[in-house]
């Protein structure tokens, strides 16, 4: 039963999550276990805190049950080997089946789901002299028909098939049409719900269970799998392969977790300790808080910024005795970008300054990542506004980070007092947390 103490924490979450997209991608094994239920109604929750869904399912569990059912013996289960005709017939019923059950389990939950064909694949081919036959690899996806069910309140349902121009169908695996999927939908999180408890690292021959891993990052998760030919046996290797592949993509939190667990689903996704292996990338890592010794590396690189009069003037020894209230962002240890945050609690609000990028490291995303750093930091504060100054850049803050046209009025008591006295007429912005 859910606690208070379980709601508070839930509450944390949902701000940097609301209107953002999560792929949930189920195992055909999981369907039809009788949790299923209770994972849509998990679903419900998450849709009614206006959190996008897109449901990519499985059908292995399927299709060996109808192949033993009518006497065939199939050429692959997982949509990673070769496919036959014969197969592939298995697969197309077996896959019709499960996606009907997501849309009956849907409407029994209240919620609009569809079926799409919004898969665009070509033939895997020839691989290491071996004709695949009817196994294909996704080419691309439509995404504006996903984006379009999505703002519609529908729930794309994903099966592991897909179409060329010709009409010709093609079996995928579902863990790879689950990345694919989340890095078209820029989705903030990718779920995979298996019979699995997680990532197990076991040692060859050692019985199960093995050491279940809780978190790990993407260049963890890339040495493990370098390891696991020789050293380690991995029961979910394809949910780990596939997770560095979305994190290489740009999905920054990929969660494997057992899809038959009650409630897993958001004990994972809106709590600290969850229940399966999250693997994450490793930019947060990258961003720390500024030490007095990183004064002259951020004055360096402001110091354009300044001249320019984009940023307010601030000497080298500000800095330092500001240190504490700056983040930076590093790559292979240098100065990337930076960020500053002076907090407001009798206002309750927040500012986000110093905002800069090293123009070697330009449109690479990082100014947008130091942003959500900050809100985050801001909203783990108590804020309950985040506001920040700008006298060039305020398209950029409004477009890529939510931002709102405000005024002076805006700004608390001290820092207004500073904002008069200074002269600048900077454009204020502002977003509520």
């Amino acid at each position: 039963m859910l606690r208070l103490a379980d709601l508070r924490e839930m509450l944390r979450y949902v701000p940097q999550y609301r209107d953002r997209v999560f792929v949930i991608a189920v195992d055909g094994a999981v369907v039809e276990n009788e949790n299923f239920r209770n994972l849509l109604l998990d679903v419900a929750l998450l849709r009614s805190l206006r959190i996008g869904v897109a449901l990519v399912h499985g059908a292995g569990h399927q299709i060996r049950q109808l192949a033993e059912a009518t006497g065939q013996e199939p050429s692959n289960i997982d949509g990673t080997g070769v496919t036959d005709a014969a197969t592939l017939q298995l697969a197309l019923a077996a896959g019709s089946r499960v996606t009907h059950e997501i849309l009956e389990g849907l409407s029994a939950t209240d919620l609009r789901g569809a079926a799409t064909n919004a898969l665009v694949a070509h033939p895997a081919g020839i691989l290491q002299g071996v004709d695949h036959l009817w196994t294909g690899k996704v080419e691309r996806i439509d995404i504006q028909f996903l984006r379009a069910l999505l703002e519609h309140d529908i729930i794309p349902v994903i099966a592991p098939l897909g179409s060329d121009g010709e009409g010709t169908t093609y079996r995928l695996n579902s863990d790879a049409v689950a990345v694919e999927v989340a890095k078209a939908l820029q989705a903030a999180k990718l779920i995979y719900l298996s019979t699995m408890p997680g990532i197990e690292l076991r040692k060859p021959g050692e019985p199960e269970p093995g050491e279940l891993l809780r978190q790990i990052a993407v260049d963890e998760a890339e040495a493990i799998l370098k390891k696991q030919r020789q050293e380690l046996t991995i029961p979910s290797l394809s949910k780990l392969t596939n997770a560095v592949r979305a994190l290489r993509g740009g999905v920054p939190r990929v969660h494997i977790i057992d899809g038959r667990v009650e409630e897993g689903l958001l004990a994972e996704v809106f709590s600290n300790e969850g229940v399966g292996t999250l693997v994450h990338t490793n930019e947060y890592q990258a961003i720390r808080r500024a030490l007095k010794k990183d004064a002259r590396a951020i004055f360096a690189l402001i110091k354009a910024s300044m001249e320019n009069d984009e940023l307010l003037p601030r000497t080298q020894a500000e800095i330092e005795r500001q240190a504490g209230a700056f983040y930076v962002f590093e790559v292979d240890g240098a100065v990337a970008g930076c960020a500053a945050l002076h907090h407001y609690p009798e206002a309750g609000k927040a500012e986000m300054a110093a905002v800069c990028v090293s123009a070697k490291y330009e449109n690479q995303g990082i100014g947008g990542r130091l942003m959500q750093f900050i809100e985050e930091q801001a909203r783990a504060a108590g804020a309950q506004e985040l506001f920040c100054l700008s006298t060039q850049a305020f398209n950029y803050f409004v477009q890529k980070g939510g931002f709102k046209l405000g005024g002076p009025d805006d700004l608390p008591p001290a820092r207004r007092q500073r904002y008069d006295a200074s002269g600048r007429k900077s454009q204020v912005l502002t977003k509520r947390l």
